[in-house]
């Protein structure tokens, strides 16, 4: 069984990397209130089931593009449900087809591995890489679950803080995208 702790509202006692540190640093500073739980490593879009249930919400999907050259990059942000089609994608932004960036360069500007990207990762983007893009479908759910930066925490957070409060902080304003 996929093991999912109790909700917690404030910041671990400590943090596994650089960024999972400054996610809760920023959101303490833009007194954001979030609920967080720890599990185990939840990797697939299936393994935040249980999360999901546990913070009564809808966990995002969060995917990190490129394009060919390596040298645009996109985080686009949509509901768990949907699949993603680069096509799709592509023509909505106006922009060549996208393939997933490679996981060292996801490492490297966003300070995540695979499986915990997350819009909290922009706070690592320092040179504005990275063009933030949301499905207007999560615009429209009260909650966004997203990771903290981990592939062992998961957080609840209202959407409107994110888009509004959280990207502003981070300097990335957001593409609304109809997907």
């Amino acid at each position: 069984m996929f093991f999912v702790s109790d909700i917690m509202e404030k910041a671990p006692d400590s943090y596994k990397s650089h960024l999972h540190e400054t996610v809760y640093e920023s959101l303490i500073k833009l007194q954001i209130p979030f609920e967080r739980v720890s599990t185990d490593e939840a990797i697939s879009m299936e393994d935040c089931i249980e999360i999901n249930r546990k913070l009564e919400m809808k966990m995002v999907k969060t995917l990190f593009l490129c394009n060919s050259k390596k040298t645009e990059f996109y985080l686009f942000v949509t509901t768990a449900n949907k699949s993603f089609k680069a096509k799709d994608f592509s023509n909505a932004l106006g922009i060549s087809r996208v393939p997933f960036a490679p996981a060292e360069l996801m490492e490297q500007i966003l300070g995540v591995k695979i499986g915990a990207a997350t819009v909290f990762g922009v706070l690592m983007d320092k040179e504005y890489l990275v063009q933030v893009g949301f499905d207007k479908d999560v615009l429209l759910e009260e909650w966004y679950g997203c990771s903290d930066g981990t592939t062992t925490g998961y957080m609840k957070v209202k959407t409107v803080l994110i888009v509004n409060n959280f990207l502003t902080y981070a300097k990335h304003i957001p593409k609304v995208i109809e997907m």
